[in-house]
């Protein structure tokens, strides 16, 4: 199973267009998308950008970002495609989904403590599900920002720590795009959309396991 891995559009609607058509014609299975869909907006602007992915006709899952309004979750029920605090089977992979962030210095739009983090991660996962997260694990090449700290959520790492998911797709640290491992879980933030930045991961559906990760970007 091939997926695109996407995160951070911050409501660039001409990055996803720009993507979508760059992706016209390749072979993949699904659209994930990690958060921050819009730039503090609400869903009309959030609509703006699903609504591409919609016309493009490729299934796809989202969580809301730390950043998208509050009425962005309703939105992605509504269309059938959220989910934080869920989990959906796709071509025999559970996907675990949750949205928001750990709390930051910001007061974000959506913040969660570590508790409850936790809370909906152990409520929702299955052995060898994927996990579709805005927020990073803390203490990884992929929550470190640009002043050196690590920003990421100790209960996630705690929680890959234990369960060991094949595969964890995150994003909200702009400049911790890449790659990392915690045991023998992948960690990949795709970097900004909003940047042309994208992942291209293959992923053996019947093993559970990560085959290979590329990190992408388009003009």
């Amino acid at each position: 199973m091939r997926i695109i891995a996407v995160t951070d559009i911050h409501g660039k609607a001409n990055k996803v267009r720009e993507l979508l058509e760059h992706l016209k014609g390749q072979e993949f299975d699904l659209i994930l998308i990690a958060g921050d869909i819009t730039h503090f907006g609400g869903r009309e602007s959030a609509y703006n950008i699903l609504k591409e992915f919609l016309d493009f006709g490729k299934s796809f899952y989202a969580v809301m970002g730390n950043c998208d309004g509050r009425d962005v979750l309703e939105l992605l029920e509504e269309l059938n495609i959220g989910l934080h605090g869920k989990r959906v089977e796709f071509n025999g992979v559970g996907i675990t989904g949750i949205g928001g962030s750990n709390i930051t210095p910001f007061s974000t739009i959506w913040e969660f403590s570590e508790e409850e983090i936790w809370e909906i991660l152990t409520r929702n996962y299955k052995d060898g599900d994927i996990i579709l997260s805005h927020v990073p694990p803390k203490d990884t090449n992929v929550d470190k920002t640009f002043v050196g700290t690590h920003a990421g959520s100790k209960s996630l790492r705690k929680f890959i720590e234990e369960k060991q998911p094949p595969l964890v797709i995150c994003g909200h640290i702009h400049e911790g795009t890449g790659i990392d491992k915690i045991g023998e879980t992948m960690i990949v933030n795709p970097g900004p959309l909003s940047r042309g930045h994208y992942a291209v991961i293959d992923f053996d559906e019947k093993e559970k396991k990560v085959k290979d990760i590329v990190l992408e970007r388009f003009p």
